[in-house]
């Protein structure tokens, strides 16, 4: 199978080192996925706010987050070397495999978040005596973006330490 000349620009774009150290360390991308999180979370909060909302000033939050938001997908995508947004001919067979696993888990978590989720909504509208409805939306809406990020955080957060990378470490410490 040939390679397309986007193939070969999205590889350089995702193997690209020159942001290596923003994502070097475990820790560092830890610190990454958790503000991608809060992020996202605070962006899809305001979303539902804008759209179900009285008022459109969540819009404004929406805006405000959506920058700092893109900049750090692509440094996820970085850090993953692009195992999630490359096509598979593009990539080797550790990572296809290593791409599985990542659906995988992502795939649990997920199913997990859906029945909190949705055991969430039962009991907001049993206690509330609201319509089950009334709930269900913004719900659906929030789990369907931690459905779609999930494979990234999982992803940035399963990446091994380059071996480059500790040795300079090590060698700093001495």
């Amino acid at each position: 199978m040939t390679t397309t000349r986007y193939d070969r620009r999205m590889y350089a774009v995702m193997n690209d080192r020159r942001a290596a150290a923003v994502y070097a360390t475990a820790g560092r991308r830890r610190l990454i996925v958790g503000a991608h999180v809060t992020l996202t979370a605070v962006g899809v909060g305001a979303w539902i706010g804008t759209v179900f909302g009285p008022g459109w000033e969540p819009a404004l939050v929406v805006a405000g987050a959506l920058l700092p938001w893109v900049l750090l997908t692509g440094v996820l995508n970085g850090s993953t070397r692009g195992l999630l947004e490359l096509r598979g001919r593009m990539l080797d067979e550790r990572q296809l495999v290593e791409r599985d696993r990542v659906r995988a888990l992502a795939h649990r978590i997920t199913l997990w978040l859906l029945v909190a989720s949705a055991i969430g909504a039962g009991a907001y509208s049993t206690l509330t005596d609201a319509p089950l409805r009334a709930a269900v939306t913004p719900v659906l809406v929030g789990v369907l973006a931690a459905h779609w990020m999930m494979p990234l955080w999982v992803a940035a957060l399963r990446v091994q330490d380059e071996l480059g990378d500790t040795d300079d470490e090590f060698a700093e410490a001495s």
